[in-house]
């Protein structure tokens, strides 16, 4: 079905895999008469061509992207445009589109997320952007429809920014890395690998994007193939594949890890642009005859069956044939793995789910960016019709991803077979991708076609002992299990006529609706500020020498975003930093707040010239200690911060609070065995913490201790790689912190204490 190669391979002519190897030179001149260097056939990529025609730097090895077009949502604009306004922005240097689709229900806080909509709408008219009111689309699907272009580059901050299939290469990043770009900045990375994804033959009939996508991660998630790296999609299965089909493939690629995706481009995409009214914007992209890629996933389309994801993470995958035929150790498995995904917090259960050896289930969801999509809701219409969801615990709830959509699904009647069944069709919304919508009942087990199954993010409270888990599926297997009512059922079981309707896409909803400045800036336009919106808090430059309490200890092998600040409730707050700090590790650490808000008085009072030992005493002990050795040490050159040690952190969102809100208590620094993603380590180095390295299995501290690490600020100047560090008990035990490669930039970043500072002077 999928198979990884071992090294890099080459690609003939789009069809032909040649594994590197001493022998490849050989066989590709036998079969081309020439055979290129690497180094030439790397630059065959599509992916390299894009990156080139958007790089500044003059250097292919160390880039310096400008993207064309920017896009954010509702809890995520309004600390960008924050961060921008205290960096001195004038007027959006590039469009800059504002979608409001994840506080869209303004269910809770009060006014706080209209008044966020109405933040936005203030600032596109002042700054020159376009502003998307709620319900209209989710941010993916809009850019899908109105903002993708052939080899254009397109940076979001949201983690699902993907728009490979028609011909774009889209990043998610934190809020930070966009405002760079409002600033007229530059994104800068190195040159990132580049791996093939090579789709051979056609998929089943009732096999959608899903388990297509899912089949992927699973194979290459724990293993880190594609981490950080872009996954070009090639080979004779993508002309076999719908527009909708591959945009739904390319979507659920932010949950390898990847950090972009490009597909090869073909008449079915140019038609999508045509039915879209935007042929102009359509760009045939293709391979070289010679291509070479650092690896190569091979992908039978056509032996991959119904697949699901089970709690807690995308990539615990199996076949929906293989769970139901090992239901027992299948379910007893998850339950294991949730006694560390939930530290034993809460009891919890899958197999009282089983019901007379069929597994039940009691919600299905087809949603947002990865499952609203027309084509799958024609599909889960086409198994469903003339059925009945039935009246008993499950429930179906549909959200086509634009209004578009809806209105097509209107139009041609599937609206109404869908609501015929019983199953609820809502307007556009992300929520019940992470929280906000949907939430299921205690020990409730939801499928949903969407994005991410993370421990709680369907809306549970660890804290309030409520426990429900979600498991990812394809809209047309949820279809299937709401015809047998809830019995877990794959789509290839069921026999459907899929009537693949074609699809009319009307703008005039966006015409009337969407306020677009067409680029022009109006100053004299007053931003709304709500009483939520607040300024982010001032923060120090990073000192010579820096003592850092450690006051959380996590040891599961990967730490999502999620748990660092949880989504669903939280997202009200995303424009108070000081509010939204008060959930910092609420799932996973209750007690991180108050040790990181002890720590910070200490760093209050010497930054207000006052004893730091009265606003900490137990500070008193470590800074004899330290002075013992080091004499020099005084509250005018040592500042004093918390620290977490998490042995992977950043799996998951790209949103920056995951490391703003730590910052805002107080944090300096993360120690971690390696980060997840690079979104979440950019983070750290924007908001001025040192995203810190210790070697797996070496951890010469615990929770609640103190580490004194001298010289820092010279370490960092100085570009070192290894720095010294103490651990500060009875003695003082040295050890290794190692720092990754940062650029000249990122150093100064973290010397002035935050991106705000660094664009201040």
């Amino acid at each position: 079905m999928i198979k990884l190669y071992d090294g890099g391979a080459y690609l003939l002519n789009g069809t032909e895999i040649v594994e590197d190897s001493a022998n490849a030179a050989k066989i590709i001149a036998q079969k081309m008469g020439v055979a290129p260097s690497k180094e030439e056939a790397a630059r065959q990529t599509i992916a390299y061509g894009i990156l080139k025609n958007h790089n500044t730097s003059g250097s292919m090895e160390k880039l310096q992207i400008r993207f064309d077009k920017l896009t954010s949502h509702d809890i995520t604009f309004v600390g960008i445009i924050q961060t921008a306004r205290a960096s001195g922005l004038e007027r959006f240097p590039v469009p800059y589109v504002l979608t409001n689709c994840h506080n869209s229900l303004c269910a809770v806080g009060g006014t706080i997320n209209e008044d966020d909509h109405m933040f936005g709408l203030s600032c596109a008219k002042k700054y020159g952007g376009v502003y998307v009111p709620p319900h209209q689309a989710v941010i993916h699907q809009f850019a899908r429809e109105m903002l993708a272009g052939g080899g254009k580059m397109i940076l979001g901050s949201d983690s699902h920014t993907r728009y490979g299939a028609l011909g774009t290469m889209a990043m998610g990043e934190g809020g930070p890395e966009l405002v760079k770009q409002l600033l007229s900045k530059t994104y800068d990375i190195n040159m990132p690998g580049i791996v093939g994804i090579y789709l051979d033959g056609a998929p089943q009939k009732g096999v959608g994007p899903q388990d297509v996508a899912l089949a992927i991660i699973g194979a290459v998630f724990g293993n880190g193939y594609v981490n950080n790296k872009v996954m070009e999609f090639v080979g004779p299965g993508v002309e076999k594949l719908s527009a909708d089909f591959r945009i739904g493939v390319d979507v659920m690629t932010t949950e390898t890890t990847c950090l972009s995706s490009i597909w090869k481009t073909d008449d079915t995409i140019r038609e999508f642009y045509e039915i879209h009214g935007r042929t102009a914007d359509y760009a045939e992209l293709a391979p070289g005859a010679v291509t070479y890629y650092d690896g190569m996933v091979y992908v039978n389309l056509s032996e991959i069956k119904p697949m699901i994801a089970m709690p807690f993470h995308p990539s615990n995958t199996y076949t929906i044939e293989e769970l139901n035929a090992n239901l027992e150790d299948i379910l007893r498995d998850v339950e294991k793995r949730a006694l560390v995904s939930l530290d034993g917090a809460v009891e919890y259960s899958l197999r009282d789910k089983v019901r007379n050896g069929r597994l039940y289930v009691d919600q299905g969801i087809i949603a947002g960016c990865a499952g609203g999509g027309f084509e799958n809701i024609c599909a889960a219409a086409d198994i469903l019709k003339g059925a009945s969801i039935g009246a008993d615990e499950f429930t179906l709830s549909i959200y086509p991803a634009s209004t578009p959509i809806y209105m097509e699904l209107a139009r041609n009647g599937r609206l109404a077979e869908l609501m015929a069944t019983g199953a609820i069709v809502k307007t556009a919304f992300c929520g019940p991708c992470f929280g906000a919508g949907d939430t299921p009942a205690n020990n409730a087990f939801s499928i949903r076609h969407s994005t991410r199954n993370f421990p709680n993010r369907e809306g549970s409270k660890l804290q309030s002992g409520q426990i429900a888990s979600v498991a990812l599926m394809d809209a047309r297997s949820i279809a299937a299990t709401a015809a047998n009512k809830g019995y877990l059922t794959a789509a290839t079981d069921v026999d459907a006529n899929f009537t693949a309707p074609k699809y009319f896409f009307d703008s005039t909803i966006y015409a009337n609706r969407v306020f677009d400045s067409k680029g022009v800036a109006d100053p004299s336009v007053e931003i709304k500020f709500g009483p939520n919106i607040k300024d982010w808090p001032a923060m120090p430059e990073l000192t010579e020498n820096l003592i850092l309490k450690v006051v959380s200890e996590i040891h599961d092998p990967v730490t999502t975003t999620d748990e660092l600040i949880p989504s669903g409730e939280t997202s009200s707050y995303r424009s108070n930093p000081l509010g939204l700090a008060e959930f910092t590790l609420s799932r996973k650490d209750p007690a991180y707040v108050g040790r990181a808000k002890e720590v910070q008085k200490a760093e209050k009072a010497r930054e207000a010239g006052e004893c730091m030992g009265e606003a900490l005493p137990e500070l008193r002990d470590i800074m004899h200690a330290i002075k013992a050795q080091f004499p020099g040490v005084c509250k005018t050159n040592t500042g004093v911060g918390s620290t977490i040690f998490a042995v992977k952190p950043g799996d998951g969102s790209a949103r920056e609070q995951a490391a703003s809100c730590q910052k805002v208590l107080g944090g300096w620094a993360n120690i971690a065995n390696g980060y997840a993603t690079k979104r979440y380590r950019s983070n750290l180095i924007n908001w001025g913490m040192l995203p810190f390295l210790i070697d797996e299995g070496e951890l010469p501290f615990k929770n609640g201790d103190y580490l004194f690490v001298p010289q820092i600020r010279k370490a960092i100047e100085e570009k070192a790689t290894e720095i010294k560090a103490y651990v500060v008990g009875d003695t003082i035990r040295e050890f290794i912190l190692k720092m990754g490669e940062l650029t000249d930039d990122e150093r100064t970043i973290i010397l002035k204490g935050c991106l705000i500072n660094y664009y201040k002077g």
